[in-house]
């Protein structure tokens, strides 16, 4: 079923909108609530915790892309649980992913690195357009979805160890814009 008609069913609070997008996009946010969170039960909780927000903010919203607006959210919830889980844990794959990232954006000078969220989100989007499409595929699964080096590797034909340098570099010419725009 196409969106706006997904969106319609919303506006018109039919119970078969959150059917038909659990047909559409079910499987999509099961997924990346499960290459956050590594777990059927919480990952399927997270997904209708996600249903039901997007039940209660359709209408008055109206999101542009229903994809995006449910992805987004799921993923958020994925990462409230992710990290109400693991308070007292480390070092699973989504940690060392954050930590690759957070190496990358820390300066050291922390008075340098005041930067606004809003600052940092159109450095990033414009960053991201300048990569090639398969670097800018790689860098979003890997830190937005949570992909692992393995999943990434198996999903290109790459190996892991290729998939981990072209990471690496990609979080270096990074670190290199964000300093030549002044936010790092």
């Amino acid at each position: 079923m196409d969106d706006s008609k997904i969106l319609n069913l919303f506006f018109e609070r039919s119970q078969t909108a959150i059917f038909e997008l659990s047909e559409k996009y079910g499987s999509v946010c099961l997924q990346i609530a499960k290459n956050i969170l590594k777990n059927q039960q919480d990952s399927e909780e997270c997904v209708n915790d996600a249903f039901l927000a997007v039940w209660n903010s359709v209408p008055p919203n109206r999101p542009v892309s229903l994809q995006a607006y449910i992805l987004k959210t799921v993923r958020n919830y994925a990462l409230k649980r992710y990290h109400a889980n693991r308070a007292q844990k480390r070092n699973s794959h989504y940690d060392i992913a954050f930590e690759e990232l957070e190496n990358c954006l820390q300066t050291e000078d922390d008075a340098h690195g005041q930067y606004t969220a809003a600052e940092l989100a159109v450095a990033m989007q414009t960053f991201l357009s300048s990569l090639d499409s398969e670097n800018r595929i790689l860098f979003v699964r890997r830190y937005w979805y949570g992909d692992s080096v393995a999943a990434l590797a198996e999903a290109t034909g790459r190996t892991p160890h290729f998939i981990s340098v072209r990471l690496a570099r990609t979080r270096e010419k990074l670190k290199k814009y964000l300093r030549k725009e002044q936010l790092l």
